[in-house]
């Protein structure tokens, strides 16, 4: 029989060239009058926050909401720190309505903001104690904020999710909120945000979609629903990250990749459960501030190959989706074998490393890493044994073990 399993996507989408210009009457639709637009002081040296603000002001007068503020004092991983600061903004401000404009921390942060805003907290680390808050119907409760978020990466689909990633400084993790709720009521996909983003953050962020859509199609609670947006992510991702990476300004190609993203996060969020990939990447991230989408891109060979049993079910479904060529009578565990070659072969024409050597990461910090692995809230679902949480950390750190 097959088990109940909710799958959410609350979010309204607007995508194409220019898709940021609805903006305004997007956020008078949905009743805001004072809009705080959120990003960060690298998408302002970018141009991309004054970009944005100009839409505001070319609205007529006494027609849409009011640009109340602009607030930019977001660091990476969304730190707790970031959003309790960005409530207390939002609050001085009088913001009825919120503007999410960046990569995943800028989405989570916001996100935090919401969540804290509609409890009326001022510390959103009193919410994830235990480094998780999950929040599914009925205790879930549509929050009434008008919520509009842009991505500027194609990689972490946080405009969609429902779930935020937020770091705690003080035990150095990263803590969880997840409720449908927190999703923004409108993201707004335009390529052009995108074209200007480096070849190295293309091609992690876009490393970041590809292992939510994989490790959605492993997840034992995968459905034909999650299938779908997993296989049409990674058939994208495929075909449109080598060309993103190298020619940021081919608009088709980044337009793929926000819907990419958007898909994969869809179905890793409604398909959560086995996550061993993450579960790395968010451990070794809040440790060593590694960048979440290159973490990602440096586990997810090295996970697949060290737990196959997860992966082979689907391997086959995968491989096509991956565009791997397969022989007749291959047996999965070739199979597998092909789409961890392939898998190798994008990270290295993407210009990503297999590997953590610039980090220089020490004995000692592999050992706070196992911990860190073993801690971590993915591992609740999917517990991974010590001995292999060693091995994938000598191969991912080779170099600094003496």
């Amino acid at each position: 029989m097959q088990a109940v399993s909710p799958f959410m996507q609350r979010t309204v989408i607007y995508s194409g060239s220019n898709s940021r210009a609805y903006i305004p009457d997007l956020f008078r639709g949905l009743g805001a009058k004072r809009v705080v637009l959120f990003s960060d002081r690298g998408l302002e040296k970018a141009g991309i926050v004054e970009k944005t603000a100009k839409i505001f002001e070319s609205a007529p007068k006494g027609s849409g909401p009011e640009l109340a503020g602009i607030y930019l004092e977001i660091a990476q991983d969304a730190e707790s720190s970031s959003v309790n600061n960005a409530v207390s903004y939002a609050r001085e401000v009088g913001a009825d309505a919120l503007l999410a404009v960046g990569g995943g921390s800028v989405l989570d942060t916001v996100k935090g903001v919401k969540y804290a805003l509609h409890k009326g907290l001022s510390d959103i680390k009193t919410v994830i104690p235990k480094g998780i808050l999950f929040e599914q119907f009925p205790d879930a409760n549509h929050i009434p904020i008008p919520h509009i978020a842009m991505p500027t990466t194609a990689g972490t689909g946080s405009e969609v999710s429902p779930i935020a990633v937020i770091y705690n400084e003080d035990t150095k993790m990263k803590g969880n909120i997840i409720n449908p709720y927190i999703s923004s009521d409108i993201a707004v996909l335009d390529p052009e945000l995108t074209v200007g983003l480096p070849a190295a953050i293309t091609a992690f962020t876009g490393f970041d979609a590809l292992t939510h859509a994989i490790e959605a199609l492993a997840s034992p609670i995968a459905t034909a629903l999650t299938d779908a947006h997993a296989l049409q992510a990674i058939r994208l991702i495929e075909q449109n990250l080598p060309a993103a990476v190298t020619n940021g300004e081919n608009i088709h190609a980044r337009m793929e990749m926000l819907f990419a993203s958007l898909m994969g996060i869809t179905a890793f969020s409604c398909a959560l459960n086995a996550i061993p990939v993450h579960n790395f990447a968010h451990a070794y991230g809040a440790l060593f501030r590694i960048p979440h989408g290159l973490a990602n891109a440096v586990f997810l060979p090295v996970v697949m190959e060290m737990l196959p049993d997860l992966y082979l079910p689907k391997i086959t479904e995968l491989a096509g989706a991956m565009n791997v060529r397969t022989g007749a009578n291959e047996d999965r565990e070739e199979v597998l074998g092909k789409v961890i070659e392939k898998l190798r072969l994008l990270q290295h024409n993407t210009g990503l490393p297999s590997d953590f050597s610039a980090y220089s990461l020490t004995e000692e910090g592999l050992k706070q890493a196992e911990n860190a692995v073993e801690k971590d809230p993915e591992a609740a679902a999917f517990p991974i044994p010590k001995e292999l949480i060693q091995a994938v950390g000598l191969m991912v750190a080779p170099i600094h073990i003496k």
